[in-house]
């Protein structure tokens, strides 16, 4: 057949994409932008659109109204051979304004320069105010019908499936801020269940700043760069913010999270997620219960270092995006368990004297531990970012029947914000209509009109009762699972600017938190504290926050005030001793070693079959082999995915050495900053391989070596101290790492026995 024909065209770049996905014995590396390789020379043989790539997905085709169409998803993208104008008119180029001569000035009539350019100048929505940087996957839940006692909510029935989109993000950062800064992560899913739409809008802290939502302009305005300069970016190391969290001490639970690991996540993949606030679930029979929702990551919880995150702020802003979309690229699916802590609906809305409406308070497990629900995968990245990820609109009143609101103060607040931002973001009322947020239930609302209407309303009535279109649309009752919004009475009261006594222990909880932590994890949070705090440049806003640590822990205090060079306040708060919460702390467990990226070191000189199989078995236990040589190409039969040059300590989980590189050609510091200033003939072993065995040493990261490449484990001084392996094969030495990595870092490298 001629290789020129369309058919052939689309035919053979479907089989190519899928062949590099099938590759057996050596997968392919995620990263590939397009679903077919390119050629070098321009293609001019026209042909429809390339198939989306293999671990791409979209919206499911349904009406404004939520009717299915029977239309595949890529029914949504672009369609045909030809470039067009929006209508459909086919265009001969594209290059060239209309122009009175050559030379001559570009005429008002050229109707495609004025589309095209108009388009563009439009083509920028405005920014959420916060949670602006974000990265989306799309999904399914399956529920384990083990909450049918507690909520009527039909996705949760054993064995529903039921269509989620995710969107993870940073609170304070714009769109273009890098993923590892030290912030708050949202964790939002949107289930597209039969009974209608559930946003379950959290975050990887289970406590917030505020405890009433009128203060949250304020806390924003804090945490966000100056106005004057507009600095700094993605960061809380300034005044305003610690300003106000010295002021307003109930923000202080968020902040000590915010200061530990949880604050620098490893990966999305490795974040727990909370909904923060309490909700109430009603059964069948009209029962009630208080919960909280958990979401549980299969790989546990793992944060980066404070190096990794700089390193990698630099060298790859996207990190925590490109991490996501690698791994399902690579299908190492993400996952997570959806739990719920249970609690008795009683009037006080209180459990083991823990006020569950005040949203800077959390129920430590070992009080209420998390029972299971439900189970998350996230199966298929986006096919356009700015349709689903950007346009994605969240709100916490979207609701299914079994599932309503209580009177947390943050969460009513959150009811009313999330609908008002949507109309200025998306440009009005039918923001629901848009592909990624179309309800997979049928829609008859009675709305109409307005900015975007894609929905074509018949009838003439859209009112009720009325007789002209039969009385159409009917209300529902229990027997068709209609939602219900719990009677539940309201305490007489008058009308006041309060919060309850409950909410004024500000400190009791942060103690907890700080008394669970293991020793190495109580050093980061004295890091943490400690540069942020020394950012700062007024005095007072340093001592005011040191009489909040002071209040907190003395030991914190002091380790704090010392790097700062101020003396330590005493306490002006009893201090409540706790019984620490193990589930607070991230050291300690072991988890799967799932989509852990390893990188092999090699050389022509190296034992390039016992790379290949380490490769091999890597690739077989669902972690990602990165091969790194002097350079790119081949090394032997191995294809090199990073050269000395291009790799980076903060890519990977773990190295394996099977080789001591003498200096390549271009290890040069002229050439190559990393590697360092010496001669590079002084030098046994590349400087950048040194640099990369240090900086995985530093990290806490496992490394191994067989054969020579125990040399450069000598080389680097770092043999025989914990997590440094030298074996006689590579399997010994991937056996070896691959139970270090089951507990994501080596932690006793760097004992902390003042906190111990």
């Amino acid at each position: 057949m001629d290789a020129s024909k369309p058919a052939k065209v689309v035919k053979d770049a479907v089989e190519a994409a899928t062949a590099r996905v099938a590759e057996a014995l050596t997968p392919a590396i995620p990263g590939a932008p397009g679903s077919a390789p390119p050629a070098v020379d321009e293609p001019t043989t026209p042909h429809d659109p390339l198939p989306p790539k293999a671990e791409q997905g979209a919206p499911q085709t349904r009406t404004p109204t939520g009717a299915r169409t029977g239309a595949p998803t890529t029914a949504n993208g672009q369609q045909g051979e030809f470039l067009t104008t929006s209508q459909g008119s086919r265009l001969r180029a594209t290059d060239h304004s209309l122009k009175a001569g050559p030379r001559g000035p570009i005429l008002l009539q050229d109707h495609h320069f004025r589309e095209k350019i108009t388009h563009f100048d439009h083509e920028r929505i405005p920014e959420r105010v916060v949670h602006a940087r974000g990265a989306g996957a799309h999904g399914v839940f399956t529920g384990y019908g083990t909450a049918e006692a507690m909520t009527r909510a039909g996705f949760l029935a054993k064995g529903k499936q039921t269509p989620v989109f995710v969107r993870f993000s940073t609170v304070l950062g714009s769109r273009g801020s890098a993923d590892t800064v030290r912030d708050t992560r949202g964790f939002a899913t949107k289930f597209y269940t039969d009974e209608g739409t559930f946003d379950l809008v959290g975050n990887n802290i289970p406590v917030f700043f505020i405890q009433d939502a009128i203060k949250f302009p304020d806390i924003i305005h804090a945490g966000k760069p100056h106005p004057d300069r507009e600095i700094p970016q993605a960061q809380s190391a300034h005044d305003t913010f610690w300003d106000f969290v010295s002021l307003h001490t109930e923000a202080q639970h968020h902040t000590m999270w915010n200061m530990s690991d949880r604050g620098i996540p490893r990966s999305y993949r490795m974040m727990e997620g909370f909904g923060v606030h309490t909700f109430r679930l009603v059964n069948a029979a009209g029962e009630t219960t208080l919960v909280k929702f958990h979401w549980k990551p299969k790989l546990g919880v793992h944060s980066l270092t404070w190096e990794e995150a700089q390193i990698a702020g630099g060298v790859d802003p996207d990190f925590h995006r490109r991490d996501l979309y690698d791994a399902i690229e690579a299908g190492a699916f993400p996952e997570w368990e959806l739990g719920v802590q249970v609690f008795p609906d009683t009037p006080e809305e209180t459990f083991a004297g823990i006020d569950l409406l005040d949203p800077t308070k959390l129920v430590p497990e070992e009080l209420a531990a998390v029972q299971p629900v439900g189970k998350l995968v996230l199966n298929r990245t986006p096919t356009n970012f700015f349709a689903e990820t950007e346009q994605v609109a969240f709100h916490l009143g979207h609701l299914p029947p079994g599932i309503d609101v209580t009177n947390d103060p943050l969460l009513q607040g959150r009811l009313f914000s999330y609908v008002d931002t949507q109309l200025t973001r998306l440009g009005g009322p039918n923001f629901s209509q848009i592909p990624i947020n179309r309800p997979h239930a049928p829609v008859n609302d009675m709305l109409r009109d307005g900015f975007h209407q894609h929905a074509v309303h018949a009838g003439a009535a859209p009112y009720r009762p009325n007789s002209l279109d039969g009385g159409n649309p009917f209300p529902a009752g229990d027997a068709e699972h209609a939602f219900l919004d719990v009677p539940v009475t309201v305490a007489a009261a008058p009308k006041v600017r309060a919060n309850p006594a409950s909410f004024d222990d500000h400190y009791s909880q942060v103690r907890l938190f700080w008394l669970s932590m293991s020793p190495v994890e109580k050093e980061h949070i004295i890091r943490a504290y400690t540069f942020e705090l020394g950012k700062c440049y007024e005095q007072a806003i340093k001592e005011r926050q040191l009489q909040c640590l002071a209040n907190i822990d003395p030991l914190l205090c002091a380790e704090v005030a010392s790097g700062l060079g101020l003396p330590a306040p005493a306490p002006t708060v009893p201090l409540v001793e706790s019984t620490p919460s193990p589930a607070l702390s991230q050291v300690g467990q072991q988890w799967p070693t799932d989509g852990r990226v390893v990188g092999i070191v090699v050389d022509p000189d190296a034992d390039l079959e016992g790379a290949a199989l380490v490769r091999r078995d890597l690739s077989a236990a669902g972690m990602l082999p990165l091969i790194i040589a002097p350079h790119g190409g081949m090394v032997g039969d191995l294809t090199v995915q990073r050269t000395f040059a291009t790799a980076r300590s903060v890519e990977f989980d773990a190295i394996l050495l099977a080789t001591a590189p003498r200096p390549a050609p271009d290890a040069l510091p002229s050439r190559d900053d990393k590697a360092g200033s010496a001669d590079p003939g002084a030098s046994a072993v590349d400087p950048r391989v040194l640099l990369l065995v240090e900086e995985c040493w530093r990290q806490a990261k496992a490394i191994g070596a067989w054969g020579t490449g125990a040399r450069v484990v000598r080389s680097a001084r770092v043999a025989d101290t914990p997590g440094v392996v030298s074996a006689g094969s590579g399997a010994e030495a991937l056996a070896a790492v691959t139970d270090l990595l089951a507990t994501h870092r080596v932690w006793e490298r760097f004992p902390a026995a003042a906190l111990a």
